[in-house]
C-alpha cells in the first residue's frame, strides 16, 4: 500500500510539471486583467496620467497628456453704423418743420442760418443734399405782403398755392423743397442761401399783385425773368402761359398793368431789380405775380382753396413742361420804365425767428 501511494504522488508531479511548460512555450501571455495586471490612475485638475504596473511580458504605457486649449473670448457684438446722408447737407428741415440753410457741422449738430439770417446750432433734423425745384412763398410774419380791401394778405395765399405746385410736383416725381413752411418772415438773404447751397433745375418766387394800371380783358398776371438768362425767360413764359389758362376759366372783372405778361425789370445798374432773382443768380429763376390781392373780385376767388389749389397745379405744370420740354412760353412783353420802388420787405431788421 505504502508503494502504491508513493507511486500515485510521483505520477501527479510529473502531470503538473506538464502543464507548466505548455503554458511557457506559447506566445507571451497579454492579459489585462487584475490577475496579471494591476492598473493605477492618477486624476489631475486638468491632465489625467494612467501608469501600468510593469509585467513581464508587456513594456510599461504612460497615456499621452492632455492639450489644455486657452479660454475663447467672444468677438464684440458689431455695432451697425449711425447711417450718413449721402453728399453734403446743404439744408436742413429743423424738427419744427423750419428750412434752413446749413453752413457747417459741429458736435453738438448743424450750424444753419435762420430765417432771420442769423447763425445757430441745430441738433437734429432732416438733412437735404439736393432737390430739382425750390419753391418760394413771399412775404411772411410781420410782413403781409399785398392787402385785399377785407383784409385778406398775400402772404397766406402765397403760401398754400406753393403747397399744391409742391404736392402736384412730388406726385410727378420731382424733389421739391420749400423756402417758408409756415408764417413766419425769411430774409431774402436766407431764401436764397437756401437756393444756391441746393442748386436746383429751376427756382419760382410766388406772389399777388396789387396796384393795376386797369381793369382788363382776362387775367393781368406777370412773371419776372432774370434778364440774362434765357432759360430764366423760357421758365417765365411757360409760368404766364399756364396760370393765364388756368384763371381764365373764371368770368369776373380782371385788373392788369398795361405791360401784364411775362417781362424783366432792371435797377438802376442794368441788373435784375428783384433782389430775389438776382441773389439767385446762378440758378435759373423767376418771380410770378399771378393774380391781383387788391382787386376785391380777384381776392374772393383766391381766398377760396379750390382756387389756390388751381393756381398751385398751373404752376406745377409750367415747371414740368419746363423741366420735361423745350415749349418756349409765352406772354413775353417789353415792360415800360419803373421808377417807384416795388415795396419793402426782406431784411432782416425787427425780424423775429421761428422755433427751430
Amino acid at each position: 500500500m505504502v508503494r502504491l501511494a508513493v507511486a500515485v504522488l510521483f505520477l501527479a508531479s510529473v502531470v503538473a510539471a506538464g502543464v507548466v511548460d505548455d503554458r511557457q512555450d506559447g506566445p507571451p501571455s497579454r492579459v489585462a486583467s487584475t490577475a496579471t495586471s494591476t492598473t493605477t490612475t492618477t486624476t489631475a485638475p486638468e491632465t489625467t496620467t494612467t501608469t501600468a504596473v510593469p509585467v513581464t511580458e508587456a513594456p510599461t504605457t504612460t497615456a499621452a497628456p492632455t492639450t489644455t486649449l486657452p479660454p475663447v473670448t467672444p468677438a464684440p457684438t458689431a455695432v451697425a453704423p449711425v447711417p450718413q446722408p449721402a453728399g453734403d447737407v446743404k439744408v436742413l428741415v429743423t424738427p419744427s418743420g423750419v428750412v434752413v440753410p446749413v453752413t457747417g457741422r459741429e458736435a453738438s449738430g448743424y450750424r444753419v442760418t435762420t430765417p432771420c439770417g442769423r447763425s445757430a446750432v441745430v441738433a437734429d433734423g432732416t438733412p437735404v443734399t439736393d432737390a430739382d425745384v425750390v419753391l418760394d412763398a413771399g412775404h411772411g410774419g410781420k410782413e403781409p405782403g399785398a392787402i385785399s380791401p377785407t383784409g385778406l394778405s398775400e402772404k397766406g395765399i402765397n403760401l398754400a398755392v406753393v403747397d399744391h405746385a409742391r404736392a402736384a410736383l412730388e406726385q410727378a416725381g420731382v424733389r421739391t423743397v420749400r423756402t417758408r413752411t409756415g408764417d413766419y418772415r425769411v430774409t431774402i438773404a436766407t431764401r436764397t442761401d437756401i437756393v444756391k447751397a441746393l442748386k436746383p433745375k429751376a427756382f419760382v418766387s410766388v406772389h399777388h399783385n396789387a396796384e393795376p394800371d386797369g381793369p382788363r380783358d382776362g387775367p393781368g398776371s406777370e412773371t419776372y425773368y432774370q434778364i440774362a438768362s434765357p432759360e430764366s425767360k423760357r421758365l417765365a413764359g411757360l409760368i404766364y402761359e399756364e396760370t393765364v389758362k388756368a384763371l381764365a376759366a373764371y368770368q369776373i372783372p380782371w385788373v392788369a398793368d398795361s405791360d401784364a405778361g411775362a417781362k424783366y425789370r432792371t435797377n438802376v445798374n442794368g441788373d435784375d431789380y428783384y433782389g430775389i432773382l438776382r441773389n439767385a443768380k446762378g440758378v435759373i429763376s423767376a418771380l410770378a405775380e399771378l393774380a391781383f390781392v387788391s382787386n376785391p373780385p380777384e381776392a374772393d376767388l383766391l381766398v377760396r382753396p379750390d382756387v389756390q389749389k388751381v393756381e398751385g397745379e398751373a404752376l406745377a405744370r409750367a415747371i414740368l413742361r419746363f423741366l420735361n420740354t423745350r415749349d418756349p412760353g409765352s406772354g413775353f412783353t417789353e415792360p415800360y420804365p419803373r421808377t417807384s420802388p416795388a415795396g419793402g420787405g426782406g431784411g432782416s431788421s425787427n425780424c423775429a425767428d421761428p422755433a427751430l
